[in-house]
This record gives C-alpha cells, sequence and structure tokens, in this order.
C-alpha cells in the first residue's frame, strides 16, 4: 500500500511552515494534551511535529525531567523544527511515519495531532505501528477533524459544488480524509486500547470578522491544495481564479458562519498482551 500511495504532503509550499507555527494554539495544545493523561516526566512523542510549536509546548508540559521526540517525514519540517527550537532539549527526528519505527526507544505518551487526514487509505496501519512504539500502559492521544472545510452556512452554491468538487478529488487523487476524526475510536477499540475517551470540539468555529491568522491559514490552503487539486472549477466560467475571489468574498463578510469539528481520543496500552 505505502508503494501504491507515494507519498507527498499536500500542503507542501514555501509558507507552509509559517503556517504552521501561526495556526498551532500554546492553550488548546496544552488543553488537548492535559485531557489525555500528559505527566510531567513522561517520554513523549509529538508525530507529526511539523515545524516543532506543538513538540515545544508538549515539553514544557512534560517539564525538565521529561523528554519530547519530534517525528515528521518532512526534511524540511524538520530542518525548521531545529532551527525555531534549537536548544530546547526537543530531539527531532525524520521518519518516514508510515513505517514501524521499531528503533526508537518506547515511548509513555504518542500525540498524532492532524496527521491521520493526509493518510486515508493507511491510517489505521500508522497508528497500528505507532502502538509498537508505545510502552505498556502508555497513552495514544489521536486529534483529527471531521467533516473538513466543509460547513459553511450560506455559502454561494457555486463556491459549495466546487469546494466539495475539490475534496472529491483529495480523496480520491491524493489520499487526503475529510471524515478522519470519526474514526479514532474505532482504531483505538480494534487495537484493544483501555480507558478509552473521547472529546469532540470546534476547532474551526468562525463569525464576524475575520483575524489575520485564520485568514491566512485558510488562504494558504485555498492558493495551495485546492489550486493544487487538478479539480476544474467548473462552476465559475473563470475557473480557479473566479472561484478564489468568491471565496475571499465570503470569508472576508462578517455574516459569514463556518465551522469543523474537532475529535480526541485518547487510550491506553494494555499492561499484558491479550
Amino acid at each position: 500500500m505505502k508503494d501504491m500511495l507515494a507519498y507527498k504532503y499536500l500542503m507542501e509550499n514555501d509558507n507552509e511552515s509559517l503556517r504552521l507555527r501561526l495556526k498551532t494554539d500554546r492553550a488548546t495544545v496544552e488543553k488537548q494534551a492535559k485531557w489525555a493523561g500528559i505527566k510531567k516526566g513522561m517520554r513523549v512523542a509529538d508525530i507529526g511535529c511539523g515545524a516543532g510549536k506543538t513538540s515545544f509546548y508538549l515539553k514544557k508540559l512534560v517539564g525538565p525531567k521529561g523528554q519530547v521526540v519530534g517525528i515528521d517525514s518532512s526534511e524540511i519540517r524538520i530542518r525548521d523544527a531545529i532551527n525555531n527550537f534549537s536548544g530546547q532539549s526537543i530531539e527531532f527526528i525524520c521518519k518516514d511515519i508510515r513505517e514501524p519505527l521499531s528503533d526508537i526507544e518506547p515511548f509513555d505518551f504518542i500525540w498524532v495531532r492532524f496527521l491521520l487526514e493526509y493518510h486515508r487509505e493507511n491510517s489505521f496501519e500508522i497508528v497500528q505501528n505507532l502502538t509498537g512504539m508505545l510502552k505498556p500502559g502508555g497513552i495514544l492521544c489521536l486529534i483529527d477533524l471531521d467533516h473538513n472545510c466543509l460547513n459553511h452556512f450560506e455559502a454561494p452554491e457555486a463556491l459549495l459544488k466546487s469546494l466539495a468538487g475539490v475534496m472529491d478529488v483529495l480523496v480520491n487523487d491524493k489520499n487526503f480524509d475529510p471524515y478522519a476524526g470519526r474514526k479514532l475510536y474505532a482504531y483505538l477499540y480494534d487495537l484493544n486500547f483501555e480507558a478509552i475517551d473521547v472529546d469532540m470540539d470546534a476547532h474551526h468555529l468562525f463569525f464576524g470578522e475575520m483575524n489575520q491568522v485564520n485568514m491566512f491559514n485558510w488562504i494558504i490552503k485555498t492558493e495551495v491544495a485546492a489550486k493544487e487539486s487538478g479539480y476544474d472549477f467548473s462552476e465559475f466560467e473563470g475557473g480557479f481564479d473566479e472561484f478564489y475571489e468568491v471565496f475571499k468574498e465570503f470569508f472576508l463578510n462578517p455574516r459569514r458562519f463556518t465551522y469543523t469539528p474537532v475529535i480526541s481520543c485518547r487510550g491506553q496500552k494494555p499492561l499484558t498482551a491479550g
């Protein structure tokens, strides 16, 4: 399966490290990680660590006696993470997260946030591999979006059709999963995790004036993922350029209401097999 789905990061662009850093909110990371059971002194893996900002926040939570290892498949992201957070006692490693990571010392807590949505066909296999990196009694926390980028009240019909069309192309051709969040509980259940818990909240919740960080995030996603998807934007005579202008007009309108649920799932690996 991995050979059939040669991995190319959907959002790769010159501004990606900046986008990841800007959109990563410390209060949200801390709230989610504490809910999942992170404790001081733990050895933590941040899988899909990107530019390293989440790893930095997780290190604050485990304290000076804890360890954090950020792991990402992108050499660019790992280089950025090292440059951004050198001297913070965080180890960053470039590894193909689709492969077993058996050469790395096991962890007390594994954090997987906004990663599985990029691996629709092999997301369960990834979680299965990560389970092997977890100590008995350790915690695996999976966090992802559901119905991603598809909930917009009273957006123009042509815009909604184009967004749905783009998402269909990303699902079928780019291995993207807009419904990753709803699958997380079943993954942990099928892998015999114990003390499983689930939480759901709003990740995107836009009404009124749009702040600059959120606008930058969505503009980049539109300029990169939508434009490069290969979708023809046939709903608009002007193709992508007209779609882009209609999109910006909708998102800049303070009457706009847009939301995306985020689902968090945590479980504990059994102390004994079977």
